[in-house]
C-alpha cells in the first residue's frame, strides 16, 4: 500500500463528496445512477459507442467500490471505507484507467482528439467540480490557442487526480478554492 500525499486525502474527499450524488452520506448505485445521467445529459453530442463507455465505466467504478470496500456489507460505501481506494492504485488502477478513458473521449464528440473548454467545462460541472476549479484545471493542462486541450492530457490527469504519491498536479485545483 502506498503512502497517501496530503494533496491526495484532500482530492479523495472530494471525490467521494462529488460521488455522494443524492447526498445522504454514503455511496450507493443510486448515486452512480445519478452521476452517469448527468454527465450524459452534459454529452448530448457524444456518439452512442462514447455514452456506452461511461455507462460501463461508472457500473464498474460501483461494482469495483462495493465489491472492494464494502467492508461491512451493507451494500454502501462510508467515507472511511472509500478513502483506501486511492491509497491501492495496484488493485483500482484498471477501474480508474477505464474511467479516464471514458470520460475523456466523451469529451471529444467530433473525434478529432482535442477537447474543447465548454464541453470540458460542462461534463466537469455535471460531476459536481466547481465551475471556477474547472477553469483552474483546464487552463493548467496548458490548452493550445484554440482553447483545447488533448483527450490524452484530460486521462492522464485523471488517472494522476487518483495517484496518492502525487501532488502539485493540475488535478489539485480542484479542491482549491478559485476566484471567478
Amino acid at each position: 500500500m502506498t503512502h497517501m500525499r496530503d494533496e491526495a486525502a484532500k482530492r479523495v474527499e472530494l471525490v467521494f463528496s462529488l460521488f455522494d450524488a443524492n447526498g445522504n452520506g454514503v455511496l450507493d448505485s443510486g448515486d452512480f445512477d445519478l452521476m452517469t445521467a448527468r454527465v450524459l445529459e452534459a454529452a448530448a453530442a457524444s456518439d452512442d459507442d462514447a455514452k456506452d463507455a461511461i455507462r460501463a465505466a461508472f457500473r464498474r467504478y460501483w461494482t469495483t467500490l462495493a465489491t472492494e470496500l464494502d467492508a461491512n456489507g451493507d451494500g454502501v460505501i462510508s467515507v472511511e471505507e472509500f478513502r483506501p481506494f486511492v491509497l491501492d492504485p495496484e488493485r483500482f488502477g484498471p477501474t480508474v484507467a477505464e474511467f479516464a478513458e471514458a470520460l475523456s473521449a466523451l469529451g471529444d464528440p467530433d473525434g478529432d482528439g482535442m477537447i474543447e473548454r465548454p464541453l470540458f467545462v460542462s461534463l466537469m460541472r455535471a460531476i459536481g467540480f466547481e465551475e471556477a476549479n474547472v477553469h483552474a484545471l483546464f487552463d493548467a493542462f496548458g490548452p493550445d490557442a484554440d482553447d483545447r486541450i488533448t483527450v490524452a492530457t484530460w486521462a492522464a490527469g485523471i488517472k494522476d487526480y487518483y495517484a496518492p504519491d502525487k501532488a502539485g498536479i493540475p488535478g489539485d485545483r480542484l479542491v482549491t478554492a478559485h476566484a471567478v
